[in-house]
């Protein structure tokens, strides 16, 4: 007596079922990792958005007074320094320049910019108040020689930072 077969077997369900399981197994992670990258992405577009509100204030007092402020007068020229990712914005002056940090939470951002329990940074600075770089050019010719580098990972930079 011949039967036809109508469906899968048993063995041919548990076979598709684990194919599908080895596929996602191979897939979720990549698409995870490119998820978390794009999350820290827009969530360091904050940080330039408030280090870019730091460019004017600081270029025209030091037109103005001939040098860079200090942590009073940065206090009265950016009010704004933190945001939902940011913590603070901290100014340096250096010997042939200034630089702004931005610190990122350590809680409630995206890990890749966690770094050893704190927020990273990134960094923006300026030797003349007019060209200003960002996060790590340290070079003695286009930057900033005692520039103490961001810490932001490259694919989480725009691409004015890389």
């Amino acid at each position: 007596m011949k039967q036809d077969q109508k469906g899968l077997t048993l063995i041919e369900s548990m076979m598709v079922i684990a194919l599908i399981g080895i596929l996602a197994t191979i897939a979720i992670p990549p698409a995870f990792r490119l998820y978390e990258d794009f999350q820290a992405r827009e969530q360091v577009t904050e940080a330039i958005n408030l280090l870019d509100s730091v460019k004017s204030p600081v270029a025209t007092f030091y037109s103005d007074k001939g040098r860079w402020p200090t942590l009073e007068e940065f206090d009265n020229l950016v009010p704004t320094r933190a945001g939902k990712y940011v913590t603070s914005l901290t100014p340096k002056s250096r010997e042939k320049g200034f630089e702004v940090i931005a610190k990122f939470k350590s809680t409630g951002v995206s890990p890749g910019l966690v770094m050893g329990g704190s927020g990273r940074t990134l960094v923006l600075a300026t030797t003349n108040g007019k060209e200003w770089f960002c996060n790590d050019n340290i070079d003695p010719a286009s930057g900033i020689p005692d520039l103490v580098p961001g810490t932001v990972l490259p694919q989480h930079r725009p691409s004015s930072c890389k």
